[in-house]
């Protein structure tokens, strides 16, 4: 007969110390991560998003490097989306899926035009009737923009808290509620980068720094990559992937 994983939210001691360790490993993260931030540069609500949307299968490093010239030419709603779209294809080139990009962000800024006025709307249920837009990328605008608490599920944040045990779930929207549940809400942004930076610097999907980890001593995962200190230190990413 298959063993079932006994669910801390079913045994109040086990939950309890579910929510001890996990808030213990933020506080080691953010002790760890000072800096951290999100990646993507942006000036404005509208950068922000339109940067988030763009970062779609590529790096927050390349986005930021086209980012200048975007906005340079198309610094509003309503010029981007009068934008010719051969030129905007030119811009976003480098960042790859150029014509489904261009063709999102040209949706996108109409839509910003026609419905908000040129404004970004700062909450969640707007958002995410936006094209190209869903919780994730709303959740980053809502919390790096407008200082509105929220949990970004990324393929980092997802990997981490599965690993540390906090979750079993795969959904990101579950992930999200898990997650969130075991947290201040006003924690939830921070949360989010510390994770993150986590899994870009050391917790790496096929081989993470397990010697060279902050919270090691609280992660059910331990050795799932290298123990060895050198061998750990040695993957260990000063800054997030090029």
């Amino acid at each position: 007969m298959a063993t079932q994983t006994p669910d801390p939210a079913a045994n109040p001691a086990g939950r309890t110390s579910l929510v001890r360790r996990a808030r213990k490993i933020d506080r080691v993260l953010a002790a760890t991560y000072p800096d951290a931030r999100c990646e993507l540069d942006f000036d404005d609500p509208f950068q922000l998003l339109v940067v988030t949307v763009l970062s779609a299968q590529t790096t927050d490093r390349r986005v930021n490097a086209v980012r200048p010239v975007l906005f340079g030419a198309y610094p509003t709603p309503a010029a981007m989306a009068a934008a010719p779209r051969d030129h905007l294809e030119q811009i976003v080139g480098p960042l790859g899926f150029f014509r489904q990009k261009t063709e999102t962000l040209l949706k996108l800024s109409a839509d910003l035009v026609e419905r908000f006025d040129g404004q970004v709307p700062p909450r969640l249920t707007d958002l995410v009737t936006l094209p190209g837009v869903g919780r994730k990328t709303a959740n980053v605008v809502l919390g790096n923009a407008f200082d509105v608490p929220g949990i970004t599920v990324d393929t980092h944040f997802g990997r981490l808290v599965r690993r540390l045990g906090w979750t079993e779930e795969t959904d990101p929207v579950k992930v999200e509620h898990a997650v969130g549940a075991l947290f201040p809400r006003r924690d939830w942004t921070m949360l989010s980068h510390h994770l993150i930076w986590h899994g870009r610097r050391r917790c790496h999907a096929k081989k993470p720094a397990c010697g060279a980890c902050p919270v090691a001593r609280w992660c059910p995962s331990y050795g799932a990559g290298p123990v060895d200190p050198a061998a750990a230190l040695a993957l260990v990413r000063t800054e997030g992937p090029a």
